[in-house]
């Protein structure tokens, strides 16, 4: 069973700042899926019409869970203790960004402004993001 053991056993670790190579992670996905979700506010306030109005609620929180998801995999597989030990209020940030894209924002509102808030969250992260990729 030692054999196997040693046979097996890694000879090399490596360590790396995130998952994969950085550049696989980008806040612009989360962007692009709440300015989505923004401009179909948008058009719902501008419709009448009920069916069109029920295509965007469902498009609107679709794209919102997107946003979410995009926010949780930078919160989780990019950024790193160093980073939130250099932005203390990181957490704090995503936090209210993926509440936002979520049931008490955008997810449950029609209102534009729900809209225009998360994406402002989003332009925060985004600019710590590549402030992360400097150093």
């Amino acid at each position: 069973m030692r054999l196997l053991s040693r046979f097996f056993s890694p000879r090399l670790e490596a360590t790396a700042h995130c998952d994969l190579p950085c550049g696989v992670y980008d806040p612009a996905q989360a962007r692009i899926e709440a300015e989505s979700v923004k401009a179909v506010q948008e058009k719902y306030q501008n419709n009448e019409d009920p069916e069109f109005r029920t295509r965007a609620v469902l498009i609107a929180e679709q794209r919102s869970d997107l946003v979410k998801h995009h926010l949780w995999v930078l919160w989780t597989d990019y950024f790193k203790p160093p980073h939130f030990e250099k932005y203390p209020h990181l957490h704090d940030l995503f936090n209210r960004a993926t509440k936002a894209a979520g049931a008490s924002g955008t997810k449950g509102s029609m209102d534009p402004a729900t809209g225009a808030a998360l994406l402002d969250l989003i332009a925060e992260i985004d600019k710590i993001f590549w402030e992360t990729k400097q150093g």
